[in-house]
């Protein structure tokens, strides 16, 4: 796996000031195990949040950092900390971190996870003393069994060590973690499925609201925050608000940096800690390398397979939630995919739409029924058997599963990139389309087949 820094990996090292998130990772590749992470000023942030600064502190420092949601949905995290109940006699509270990371094409948790553990772990750490809650899990996508393997061994360390456990850094705080492997199912990345499946319950999302900061993990209030929103409070605690924003580039309106990638049929696929508003097309020429050679860019989606494709053209738009909106998607993961020439977009969006389909909980009807029929259809065009008026059907389908049409977003994320590739490429879904019985009697009669 590929890391660069904000350069050219042979002119700029990643450093503390400028990589938050991965200036600790080791050039081998291998696991940052509690000694290395402390020598590397690892748990400062923890004794500095623990020692200075009250709950709220931390909250409102989170707040005023402009930290989002870094799970796709980019929901401010310290607004999401504040709907936590402030009454103290609510002792049981839960912090759970999303690392049911299955939306294709991204793997960033992945890394962090495998080889920045105590980073996690830290994280949650500061932002249980926040929450004020007793009690954290880390939800790890089954398939994860290195990413298990490791966070698990970081939680004994920091149990040893007096970071977990029972009266935390003398604080009087206590807070105890655990690692919880899910079943392998898409739809627990929506944080109310997450927390059935957590409680042994079938993994369809909840109605909201209540939300889980009032009704969460066992009827008590829970906060749920991706792996890499919680990797970046460290550093937000340690080096401040005004220091935190300055990373960012001019133009965005989001803060920080963000892992961002790119993966397809290019020269130097990766994954690079970036700031937000780097434009695309710096992240697909001089991290990515550009296409390999033979091949040309035909499209791309900017951050997963829920997020809908934009031309060669759109590369100019700046990586973050505002500049991708501008053209017309979202960042989603942020984990781009370069889409070759030599690609059938029907092809590509059925086996697309087959996955949405597999993963669809079939709570509501038109999730359930919708994404099927999406299927159907563009197999019978990927088989020069469709039908008029298909196309038509789809783009139907696409109003029908779009954004507050369904229980959740698992319909409008799958349906999202359909659409964008209608738009795009409409000619080749048309191409699919059978001649009726009706054009081939004309064509037969017509007078220039008959020499006439």
């Amino acid at each position: 796996m590929t890391l660069t820094s904000f350069g050219p990996a042979n002119r700029i090292q990643r450093s503390a000031e400028t990589h938050p998130l991965t200036w600790r990772l080791r050039d081998d590749g291998e696991a940052v195990w509690l000694d290395e992470y402390q020598a590397k000023n690892g748990y400062a942030a923890a004794r500095k949040a623990f020692a200075d600064m009250a709950a709220d502190d931390i909250v409102q420092t989170v707040k005023d950092s402009g930290l989002k949601g870094r799970g796709g949905a980019g929901f401010p995290t310290g607004v999401k900390w504040g709907l936590m109940p402030k009454d103290e006699s609510i002792n049981i509270r839960y912090l759970l971190c999303n690392a049911d990371e299955m939306e294709p094409n991204t793997w960033k948790d992945r890394m962090l996870m495998e080889q920045l553990p105590h980073l996690l772990i830290e994280g949650m750490l500061i932002s249980a003393r926040a929450l004020k809650t007793y009690r954290g899990y880390i939800f790890l996508r089954g398939e994860y069994t290195t990413a298990a393997k490791h966070l698990n061994r970081a939680v004994e360390e920091a149990k040893a060590a007096g970071l977990l456990g029972k009266n935390i850094l003398g604080s009087g705080f206590d807070f105890e973690l655990f690692v919880h492997t899910g079943a392998g199912r898409y739809i627990c990345g929506e944080e109310t499925a997450l927390i059935n499946s957590l409680e042994g319950r079938r993994a369809n999302p909840r109605s909201k609201p209540p939300f889980p900061a009032a009704v969460g993990v066992w009827g008590k209030p829970t906060c749920v925050n991706n792996v890499e929103t919680l990797c970046n409070v460290p550093a937000i605690i340690a080096d401040g608000v005004d220091w935190y924003k300055s990373l960012a580039r001019d133009g965005s309106e989001d803060m920080g940096t963000k892992l961002m990638g790119f993966s397809g049929k290019v020269k130097n696929p990766g994954l690079w800690e970036l700031p937000f508003g780097v434009t695309a097309r710096e992240l697909f020429e001089d991290y990515a390398g550009g296409m390999r050679d033979g091949y040309k860019l035909k499209c791309w989606q900017p951050g997963g397979a829920g997020t809908g494709f934009l031309l060669p053209e759109h590369l100019d738009a700046q990586m973050y939630a505002g500049g991708i909106a501008k053209v017309g998607t979202r960042m989603g993961t942020g984990l781009a995919m370069a889409v070759d020439d030599s690609v059938n977009m029907v092809s590509l969006l059925r086996n697309m739409e087959q996955f949405f389909s597999r993963e669809s909980c079939g709570f509501c009807t038109p999730c359930r029924d919708g994404l099927p029929w999406s299927v159907k259809l563009l197999m019978a065009i990927e088989k020069g058997q469709g039908q008029p008026g298909d196309i038509e059907t789809l783009l139907g389908l696409v109003g029908f599963l779009g954004p507050g049409k369904t229980f959740c977003a698992h319909a409008p994320g799958a349906v999202e990139p359909l659409g964008s590739a209608i738009k795009y490429f409409r000619p080749e879904f048309e191409a699919g389309i059978a001649p009726t019985r009706a054009d081939n009697l004309n064509q037969v009669v017509t007078p220039t087949m008959v020499g006439a």
